[in-house]
């Protein structure tokens, strides 16, 4: 027989039974109102009454809703707003504003000479030129970063990823020129004329100068004339190197404070050269020698080139990234002295024993990982970091370095775009 109770007596029953929550149980019954509308309007005494009687009701239902398992009090919590969704972005405009401190251009530097100018060279290249940091949006960067690539007047020792890569001109340095240029798309040659140190074979300056001659007639790209870094004969080797390519424009590697500096500029005067200034990570030093070479030895502007040293990756790199930038930046601020193109002797990245070593000489060390792909990847890192500190000339030796770093100073100028990559096979795709 069916039984109606009301919502106290279930409320008592389920305490009485210690019934902590039901499941699958439905409730049904009705709520019954009678108001006594005949006399017209309701009293406010009655009203408040009615309202207590609901508040219970609703008392009630709430214990059984609890009872029931129902959490009531997270579902008293206030709901947080509904937050309206924008349907457009916001109407801002963007500007790129520059930095009115740099005021100045630093100075631009060709090397090479065509039948135009007086030289044999087939182009000229450009450096300098920038009114900002390089790659940025407020300036215009009038000339991209060079790399020229090293060759020597004999065979030396060097990393084994490296030296694969020449052995079969290794004895000639004309044919390694013009292996260079015509495998390896090197932008320049740098002939280093390293069997001049009287320590290693001391090639007099006359038979030096006639490796120079060689190379001039092996390729047509500009070239950079470096001596042997014995302090006592590079004058001389770079005086009669350059006699022996006038009217060429290349860039004499290198004049510094602890030489006989006015010699190499002056033979840069009259055989018509530009002139390396190079210093070891010393930006006072830096000012001091570029002072003197235009002041004391009357070279003009556009014929200094400077290199205040290249640290490698892991050996200073850091210190050297720093040293450049902030000679940039005073250049662009306004300090003659600083405002010049500047080049890294990136090659140095080989000095370093993780780019050549087949792993490491700590037993505890981690795995290098194969020094073919460590030791390019090493000269690249080099040559990027002081390409964003401002360098505009490269001198490097491995190809693969060389051709990924073109390629990235070159996109990040704007000479060269990327095709859109199909980025959906990126777990199988072949990188060439």
């Amino acid at each position: 027989m069916k039984r109606e109770i009301d919502l106290e007596e279930l409320n008592r029953i389920l305490r009485k039974l210690n019934i902590e929550g039901l499941e699958d149980v439905h409730i049904e019954g009705d709520v019954e109102i009678e108001l006594d509308m005949a006399h017209g309007g309701l009293d406010p005494a009655f009203l408040q009454s009615l309202g207590h009687e609901f508040a219970q009701i609703a008392m009630h239902l709430l214990n059984i809703s609890q009872l029931l398992g129902y959490p009531v009090q997270r579902a008293m919590q206030p709901q947080p707003p509904q937050l309206e969704l924008p349907t457009r972005l916001a109407d801002e405009r963007f500007s790129v504003g520059g930095i009115s401190e740099w005021k100045h251009r630093i100075e631009e530097v060709t090397l090479g000479a065509t039948s135009s100018d007086g030289g044999t060279r087939s182009h000229t290249i450009t450096l300098g030129g920038e009114q900002a940091l390089p790659y940025y949006f407020d300036a215009e960067m009038p000339h991209g970063n060079y790399i020229t690539m090293d060759v020597f007047d004999m065979p030396i020792g060097m990393a084994k990823a490296v030296k694969v890569n020449y052995e079969d001109v290794m004895e000639d340095p004309a044919e390694w020129a013009k292996k260079v240029v015509r495998e390896f798309n090197a932008d320049m040659v740098t002939i280093h004329l390293i069997s001049t140190d009287p320590g290693i074979k001391d090639t007099p300056p006359r038979e030096a100068a006639k490796t120079v001659e060689d190379v001039l007639q092996a390729v047509k790209v500009p070239i950079v004339i470096g001596g042997s870094g014995n302090p006592e004969k590079d004058p001389e080797v770079l005086e009669a190197a350059a006699a022996a390519a006038e009217g060429e424009r290349c860039l004499l590697a290198s004049a510094s404070l602890n030489l006989d500096y006015a010699r190499i500029a002056e033979a840069a005067k009259k055989y018509d050269h530009v002139v390396l200034a190079w210093t070891q990570l010393e930006i006072n030093a830096q000012k001091e020698l570029n002072r003197k070479l235009m002041k004391q030895c009357g070279l003009e502007r556009d014929r200094i080139v400077i290199d205040p040293t290249t640290a490698a990756l892991g050996y200073g790199l850091d210190y050297a990234y720093t040293n450049m930038e902030r000679i940039r930046i005073a250049g662009l601020i306004g300090d003659s002295e600083l405002s010049f193109p500047i080049s890294s002797g990136t090659t140095n990245a080989w000095g370093a024993r993780e780019a050549w070593m087949v792993s490491s000489p700590i037993s505890e060390d981690s795995d290098w990982g194969p020094r073919e792909y460590r030791g390019p990847i090493w000269e690249i890192v080099t040559g990027l970091t002081l390409a964003l500190a401002g360098c505009d000339l490269f001198m490097m030796m491995h190809p693969a370095s060389v051709q990924v770093l073109k390629d990235i100073t070159q996109m990040l100028h704007g000479t060269i775009t990327e095709n859109d990559v199909d980025i959906k096979d990126w777990i199988t795709r072949v990188v060439v």
